[in-house]
């Protein structure tokens, strides 16, 4: 994978060396041209250094002289989403990333992301996993393989697919083989830091250790699901309906083989042949406003049902996102086989 840093050239350097950098990027030919302290400064395309030569500049002319100097850019920690679509469908393919000093923090290039979304991740990576013992006796749950990579390796990509890149890992059982497995996350251009559990603090309780989230913005996940989840069409809704939680919810149907009677005091009022009855259950991914961490208590064993409790306690607003794609819970031998199998045909990108 290219890192952002690739697309980064001084200010001050000589048109050669940018068309040099320009024939190693191929087909994600254009640089971002910064000053000593990495500050955006202006864009350079072939097309631009075609134009500079037609009026007389030479190889050895400085860039400066020949640059855009107006890029469109995105800026990190805000909510950008709607600039990001434009950009995106208006076919701007590559574009910098800066922070509130206007210096370049990153490069999102939608020939390998689909979005940028202003949200950080946790993952739930500490448990045990005795359900599928004794594959998780020496190795924990999230580095088991599903195809060619980890379970949790499958979650990580799907959430830097759309453009996540910052991310906090939860860590107890085994965490140092999840550490040496991922490390920072250079090798994916995204940043990961580790948050150790003492004791077990159940599936958010962790959460309420990290205190320099990036985004007003925190999505919690399990890190032994498989799934297909559009993460930016979940933000959109999320948006949309001003939640401040968010659970994405799995549809079961039940089908009742006989008729159902509708009863009031003994008396049958109506009846239902054969119904089907719809329940959404737990789907092990949250996403919610960044105010919502003052509800997880510190340091104590705490689910995320006890914080949805909380937050339907206190007139919060909690939503169902109901998902029909795929997803499965690799919680049991049973679950990892079928994994195994789904792996090979279920779209991914």
């Amino acid at each position: 994978m290219r890192i952002y840093k690739d697309h980064l050239i001084l200010s001050g350097s000589k048109v050669k060396e940018a068309l040099l950098l320009l024939n190693e990027l191929s087909q994600d030919a254009i640089l971002f041209v910064v000053n000593q302290e990495d500050k955006l400064i202006g864009a350079l395309t072939d097309g631009d250094v075609r134009r500079g030569l037609i009026k007389g500049f030479t190889i050895d002319s400085y860039i400066d002289e020949i640059i855009q100097d107006n890029p469109r850019y995105i800026t990190k920690g805000e909510n950008n989403l709607a600039k990001i679509i434009e950009y995106r469908e208006g076919d701007f393919r590559i574009v910098p990333v800066v922070d509130e000093n206007h210096k370049v923090v990153n490069v999102i290039n939608f020939r390998n992301i689909r979005s940028y979304l202003p949200i950080d991740a946790v993952i739930m990576a500490g448990g045990r996993g005795q359900r599928l013992q004794p594959l998780t006796d020496s190795k924990p749950k999230p580095l088991l393989k599903v195809g060619d990579k980890a379970i949790m390796e499958h979650n990580l990509d799907r959430l830097t697919l759309f453009g996540i890149d910052d991310f906090w890992v939860s860590v107890k059982y085994l965490g140092e083989q999840i550490e040496t497995h991922f490390g920072k996350g250079n090798d994916k251009n995204i940043k990961i830091e580790y948050v150790w559990e003492s004791e077990p603090l159940g599936t958010i309780g962790a959460v309420s250790k990290i205190n320099n989230f990036e985004h007003d913005y925190i999505l919690v996940t399990n890190s032994d699901l498989l799934t297909n989840i559009d993460y930016e069409q979940f933000f959109l809704e999320f948006i949309k309906q001003d939640a401040d939680l968010a659970v994405l919810t799995i549809p079961y149907q039940v089908s009742i083989p006989y008729a159902v009677l509708e009863t009031n005091n003994g008396l049958v009022k109506s009846f239902k042949e054969k119904p089907t009855y719809t329940y959404y259950s737990n789907g092990g991914i949250y996403l919610m406003k960044k105010e919502m961490l003052k509800y997880i208590p510190e340091d104590i064993f705490f689910n995320a049902t006890d914080l949805m409790e909380e937050l339907i306690k206190n007139n919060l607003k909690v939503i169902s996102y109901p998902f029909v794609g795929y997803w499965l819970d690799v919680g049991k031998h049973e679950d990892f086989e079928k994994a195994q199998k789904d792996i090979n045909y279920i779209k991914f990108k």
